[in-house]
């Protein structure tokens, strides 16, 4: 009877936890709602400001210097008995792989929008992201109180862009300088706060009629989307609170429909109600589905079960190297012995630390659900599982984008060139998306990531974090080869006899064009050449698409068909067919016609009216293609697609012609002809 009501009571314990994410685009104000919600919970004593530098998630130097996000922080609170893992994730479209390793881990996110500016560009960026994972989300239409502020704008531009059902719960009392509370449509009750108090009072004679119509408008959607809720829609006059918020649950787990609430971080108002809604609509550990490991094996998030954690962030301390988990299954005590399936090693976990951003506390144990660092672990890196030896599991790693720009870095002592070494491999390691490497050709050490102020933001890692004094160089991006035309038939011999066990590999490729990536296929009949030796006639070719023949660029965007080929019975080996693919392949690639191909970003540019032709020109100027305008408020947005190369120091540039009154934003689009 005793194990049953443990069992029970872990049971309880994972359904009052919360683990989730603050997403959006840069400057819509995820630190600040995080900073009320720990305030208001009682985890802090003080409002921290983004401005005066003193939040809680917004910790290292350069965000508080620069007034952005940098890295994902997280830090927990409770509210109404439910204990809330936050990660405030960064907006800015350079550290989107910060968000990614993030969403991995995540059951739950809160996405906040500018009630002005809308669905902008990153905000659509992060919310596929987190559609990739099946994050389930709650909206935040974040500064009410500012001009220009619209809530019914901001939905439709959700509804438009994010392709949602957003299901408004709210109705604000008052607009921009006068937004003074909510009604709560659910429970047709009226929020309104005075400072910091909030008052929960019938609503207001004035909004009545529209707080009804708006909650009638809310029934009918979620009339639409939910079975049990079209049935009472049908039966009664009008839907119950009780039915009405347990369906709100059901389509935000299943993301069917997006629960959109609103308010004003700074102004602190609308923060209450985004915690309940947090507490009453996004999953707990218990309700999301088991961990699927890569060979299919499930593991449910039960504390009794076989270990299963994923390591999401790796950073370096003044007090060690820690390690960020996210324990999915079992339990992890201090001292246990874990498996790295990475490296198939197994290390011991010196101590467990429960995080509030900066500040740790350590804790005897991590369960199913917790969020945690560990010290101890030498060689886990992100995306490592960390698995009981005796039941191995693999989780899938969140997926790594590659770098798109580059910069030539040196030490400026000769004596610091082994300290810059160290130093790279460490932040390579720290963020997966800076790639370290050494040019052949100027023997120059590049550091490579995506985008400018990522890279200005590594090197200056290493000039406060590590002491160094480098140099860096102009940023570079990163260039692509492509086929136009291919090549059919080309047939290759690969034959090598200089003494014992000779080389020998006959195969005939065709090469065509592909829209991106890369594909491999076999039409070879008949055995003339073994599925073993396929498989290393593709590896061959996979190590061809490393330097093209136009500049030796990486090759993208190409189909390789293995028509024929042939074998010897002594002298044909995997390493034979390899060689041979490689060198097929380049001597194809040299017979195709081949075109150059550069990143380009969309830019979405916000500037007053008298400065929009001028912008549009120096857009031109950039090699840019304008693909849409539109006015708004005494302000022209305009989105055009344009060249990485032609983005760099455009900040300063767009600030000279705009007096400083113009903005911008970009975000990848991929790659285009290089003209």
């Amino acid at each position: 009877m005793r194990a049953h009501l443990s069992k029970q009571e872990q049971a309880n314990q994972l359904a009052v936890v919360r683990n989730l994410g603050i997403l959006a685009h840069v400057d819509a104000g995820k630190t600040t709602v995080t900073e009320r919600m720990l305030y208001l919970a009682g985890a802090t004593y003080k409002r921290g400001e983004v401005h005066d530098g003193t939040t809680v998630t917004d910790f290292d130097s350069q965000e508080r210097d620069r007034g952005i996000t940098i890295f994902a922080a997280a830090v927990s609170c409770v509210w109404d008995g439910h204990r809330v893992n936050l990660i405030d994730t960064p907006g800015h479209v350079d550290f989107s792989d910060e968000v990614e390793r993030s969403l991995r881990v995540l059951d739950g996110a809160i996405a906040v929008f500018d009630a002005v500016a809308g669905v902008e560009p990153q905000s659509e960026s992060v919310w596929r992201r987190a559609d990739r994972y099946g994050v389930p989300r709650v909206a935040f239409v974040n500064k009410l109180d500012r001009a220009g502020a619209d809530l019914d704008t901001a939905v439709e531009s959700i509804r438009r862009r994010l392709h949602q059902a957003p299901l408004v719960v709210q109705l604000p009392i008052g607009q921009e300088d006068r937004f003074a509370g909510v009604v709560d449509l659910v429970r047709m009750r009226a929020l309104v706060w005075e400072g910091d108090a909030c008052q929960d009072v019938p609503v207001p004679e004035d909004l009545l009629d529209e707080a009804r119509r708006r909650r009638r408008l809310l029934e009918e959607s979620v009339a639409e989307l939910h079975a049990e809720a079209l049935e009472e829609f049908c039966a009664l006059p009008s839907i119950s609170d009780r039915t009405l918020a347990a369906a709100l649950r059901d389509l935000t787990a299943s993301g069917a429909g997006l629960v959109v609430l609103c308010g004003s971080a700074y102004r602190n108002r609308g923060i209450e109600p985004l915690l309940d809604a947090v507490v009453a609509y996004l999953p707990s550990p218990l309700d999301v589905p088991a961990v699927r490991g890569v060979d299919g094996a499930e593991r449910a998030a039960d504390p009794e079960a076989p270990l299963a954690a994923l390591a999401f962030k790796v950073s370096s301390t003044a007090t060690g190297r820690l390690t960020y988990l996210r324990v999915y299954a079992g339990t992890m005590r201090k001292g246990d012995v874990v498996l790295d399936t990475g490296t198939g090693r197994t290390e011991r976990v010196s101590r467990i630390l429960r995080v509030q951003a900066d500040r740790h506390t350590e804790v005897d144990r991590a369960v199913a659900g917790d969020i945690v660092a560990v010290v101890g672990l030498k060689s886990a890196r992100t995306g490592t599982t960390l698995c009981a030896p005796e039941a191995p599991l693999v989780l899938e790693p969140p997926s790594a984008t590659e770098p798109v720009v580059s910069v030539a870095i040196e030490a400026r002592r000769s004596v610091d060139a082994d300290r810059l070494a160290s130093a790279l491999a460490r932040l390579a390691e720290e963020d997966p998306s800076l790639a370290v490497r050494t040019d052949a050709e100027t023997g120059q050490t590049l550091l490579s990531g995506m985008g400018e102020l990522h890279l200005e933001v590594a090197a200056e890692k290493l000039r406060r974090d590590h002491g160094l004094d480098v140099a860096v160089g102009r940023p570079q991006v990163a260039l692509r080869e492509t086929v136009t035309r291919g090549v059919s038939g080309l047939l290759y011999r690969h034959v090598k006899q200089d003494g014992g066990a000779g080389q020998f590999a006959h195969v005939v490729l065709d090469v065509e064009p592909l829209d991106g990536g890369f594909e491999f296929r076999s039409t070879v009949v008949g055995g003339r050449v073994p599925r073993e030796y396929v498989r290393a006639v593709e590896a061959g070719c996979r190590d061809a698409l490393a330097d093209g023949p136009l500049g030796g660029h990486p090759v993208t965007g190409l189909r390789v068909t293995l028509t024929d080929g042939a074998t010897h019975p002594k002298d044909s080996s995997d390493l034979a067919f390899r060689t041979a693919g490689r060198l097929a392949l380049r001597e194809a690639l040299r017979a195709c016609a081949m075109e150059l191909l550069e990143p380009v970003v969309e830019v979405t540019v916000t500037v007053p009216d008298d400065a929009a032709g001028g912008v549009l020109g120096d857009l031109a100027a950039r090699r840019g293609r304008i693909s849409g305008s539109s006015a708004r408020a005494g302000t022209v947005v305009i989105t055009a697609v344009v060249p990485l190369a032609e983005v760099f120091g455009y900040a300063t540039r767009l600030r000279s012609r705009t007096q400083g009154r113009g903005t911008f934003t970009t975000r990848p689009a991929g790659y285009a002809p290089a003209r």
